[in-house]
């Protein structure tokens, strides 16, 4: 940690946000997003040995997975 003062000089004494957009936050086209999440081990290792297995990363598997889950709960509506 830094113990020394920040220097604020060339910040605005107000900043407008009169064009701000709460909650909204630019993802890009194709960007990975990390979100931390919990699973079972028993699932985590089921999954792990498949894509292993498959030689692809766990994220690919799993967003495939889920993109085919979507697919059918769509179709089943």
């Amino acid at each position: 940690m830094n113990d020394q003062p920040i220097d604020d000089d060339n910040m605005p004494a107000e900043i407008d946000f009169s064009q701000g957009v709460r909650g909204l936050h630019h993802i890009p086209t194709g960007a990975g997003i990390f979100l931390p999440t919990s699973i079972e081990r028993s699932v985590w290792e089921y999954f792990s040995g498949k894509a292993e297995q498959k030689g692809i990363d766990l994220s690919e598997l799993l967003t495939d997975i889920l993109k085919r889950d979507i697919e059918i709960n769509e179709a089943l509506e």
